[in-house]
């Protein structure tokens, strides 16, 4: 006896074999049982998902000489010769080939005669969507009220084609793509009854290049098992299909995570000698990240189509939430420049490097000076702060050690920085302005990557800013200097700079937002606040902030102050320059007042 292949042999002969589709089976078993029967239905959906395969069962149903059921016999004649495609009563029309309204008209012309020994006349039309308008509009008058002993059952890929005026005369039903696995479970249970052997790695490896179709994965099992020399191994599955081995995106991730540049290259050199598909290494890259993100946030909801459940589970663990969105945005865009890339290769390399070049991950102390700051390591996963930098939990930050104040050193005033400065241009640097304020403090534009380390007397460098020797010298006058010793970046500097010191009684500081500035407000800029004024002057405080109109002036608004008395000295020296106005006197011209800045703006 002549081979039959896995689709054909394994293809389902009453409803009760079908994968999948319940949505549809229980409506058409509830009618069937209930006799509540319509005179045409329409099955979409893409190739492979059981369209033809329900309407071949349905017409055993309709035609069982036992009668209507949902459960045929499948042993009277007319079931016979329906699953041997021999019955005459069952005309199966190739819309694709059959596109002339000629053949609609001739198929038509014998839908007033009575079925030949069946119960009913059905005609099972195929890719209907390809019949030209002319066919639908012979079909119509038929379709909408055929004689009683006639039932239509069409198919197609492609619904949007249809007219309007078929569709309404239609049961339609919509078959859904089938996940990944309930094909894997379908094949398991194939194979097992094939006594095939088989890994289940491979069968995860079927169900997802099977992209959602039951057929494609019985051929693609087919064509594995074959060449496998009749068994199914994931090695050569994978290498029939092309596609990446899911372990070297695994180290490729974990060595991103680590930031190990040397690993990652060297990940990506042994990928390329299995001549891999680096635009299909991404999609798993894209895949994998979004798989950790929900991991992360909902632990049950892993998606174990590839059979991988618990090393995704290890890997959310290892990978802070912020570092696997980051991670899924940069591989989403990486795929979208890959057209431009000069070979596909470096393209990915690149896609990687972004990942390692770009990561934001810094920790900042309000205690330390920028000299103080030192490189962090890349694998201790941190926790996301204010302003997009990453900052220690209360829980975690270190006091300064404790200065005798015979020893402490006097106060220097601060040096009013080079406003010509040339602008930090690295990573880090451009993270921070991008998420922060307008006017940020002078410790926002630091770029190193840090952990803080503990300051001590002997080591402090000679132009960091002590703090006052007294807690008592804190009043509303210094608190604008005080404020941008504290090191707070994003929104949280904002609301400390809108904000007015009004007193300060024992341990207890109250402060006076601006009602302008305080639609973001929350307590938890209090708390960052009185977090920062601690560890500035090595002693509990308590910080409470009312909403109003503060009495006197905010740093902000110092600030906007002295930038408008900065601008009307600089529209002052313009107007009084002698050169200047001689010149606009020869050429009769005006000056333009709005393109004047000071130089240290």
């Amino acid at each position: 006896m002549s081979y039959q292949v896995l689709a054909r042999k394994w293809r389902p002969k009453i409803f009760r074999e079908m994968v999948g589709q319940e949505h549809v089976l229980q409506a058409l078993i509830n009618a069937l049982d209930h006799d509540r029967l319509h005179h045409a239905y329409l099955f979409t959906g893409t190739r492979g998902v059981g369209k033809t395969t329900i309407a071949r069962i349905l017409a055993k149903c309709l035609n069982c000489e036992v009668g209507v059921s949902s459960e045929p016999c499948g042993e009277c004649g007319s079931c016979i010769e329906i699953a041997e495609g021999r019955s005459v009563d069952l005309l199966e029309v190739d819309a694709a080939s059959r596109t002339k309204v000629e053949d609609t008209r001739e198929l038509l012309e014998n839908v007033q005669y009575a079925p030949t020994r069946s119960r009913y006349k059905i005609y099972l039309i195929d890719e209907v969507h390809m019949l030209s308008n002319s066919s639908f509009n012979a079909l119509l008058k038929t379709l909408e009220e055929p004689p009683p002993h006639v039932k239509f059952l069409l198919a197609t890929t492609d619904p949007q084609k249809l007219l309007p005026t078929v569709l309404s005369r239609c049961l339609q039903f919509n078959l859904k793509n089938m996940p990944p696995d309930q094909i894997v479970g379908h094949l398991r249970n194939v194979l097992e009854q094939e006594m095939v052997s088989f890994e289940e790695p491979a069968l995860y490896l079927l169900g997802r290049a099977a992209a959602g179709s039951m057929r494609d994965a019985l051929s693609l099992t087919d064509q594995a098992i074959a060449f496998g020399s009749g068994k199914l191994v994931e090695d050569d599955v994978r290498s029939m299909l092309g596609t990446v081995d899911l372990t070297f995106v695994y180290q490729l991730l974990e060595a991103v995570a680590a930031g190990d540049a040397a690993q990652t290259l060297a990940v990506v050199e042994r990928m390329s000698e299995h001549a891999p598909d680096f635009e299909g290494s991404i999609d798993e890259l894209i895949s994998l990240a979004h798989r950790i993100a929900v991991a992360q946030l909902v632990p049950d909801g892993i998606d174990n189509s590839w059979g991988d459940a618990e090393r995704v589970a290890a890997l959310a663990q290892s990978i802070t939430a912020e570092d696997a969105q980051f991670f899924y945005q940069i591989a989403v865009n990486g795929k979208r420049d890959m057209a431009y890339t000069p070979d596909p290769r470096s393209g990915f390399e690149m896609l990687l490097l972004r990942m390692l070049a770009f990561r934001p991950a810094a920790v900042i102390d309000a205690n330390l000076a920028p000299d103080q700051l030192q490189p962090a390591p890349q694998t201790a996963p941190v926790a996301a702060g204010e302003g997009g930098q990453a900052v220690k939990k209360p829980s975690e930050q270190v006091a300064p050690p404790a200065v005798p104040a015979a020893e402490a050193p006097a106060p220097v005033p601060q040096a009013k920085p080079a406003l010509q400065t040339r602008p930090d241009k690295s990573p880090a640097a451009a993270l921070a302005r991008e998420v922060a304020t307008p006017s940020p403090p002078p410790v926002a534009a630091q770029s190193s990557v840090a952990v803080p380390t503990a300051p001590s007397a002997e080591t402090k460098p000679a132009n960091t800013i002590a703090a006052p020797a007294e807690f008592s010298d804190l009043n509303s006058a210094n608190w604008p200097q005080i404020l941008e010793q504290l090191g707070l970046l994003g929104m949280v500097y904002s609301i400390a700079s809108n904000c007015e010191l009004v007193t300060v009684d024992g341990h207890a500081l109250r402060f006076m937002l601006d009602e302008a500035n305080s639609s973001l407000f929350n307590d938890g800029h209090s708390n960052k606040i009185a977090l920062a004024l601690q560890n500035y002057y090595g002693r509990e405080l308590s910080v409470s902030i009312d909403v109003g109109t503060p009495a006197g002036e905010t740093p902000a608004m110092r600030a906007a102050r002295a930038t408008r008395e900065r601008q009307q000295q600089a529209v002052n020296e313009i107007d009084s320059d002698e050169r200047l106005q001689a010149l606009m006197t020869r050429f009769d011209g005006a000056l333009d007042r709005a393109s004047i800045a000071p130089t240290d703006s």
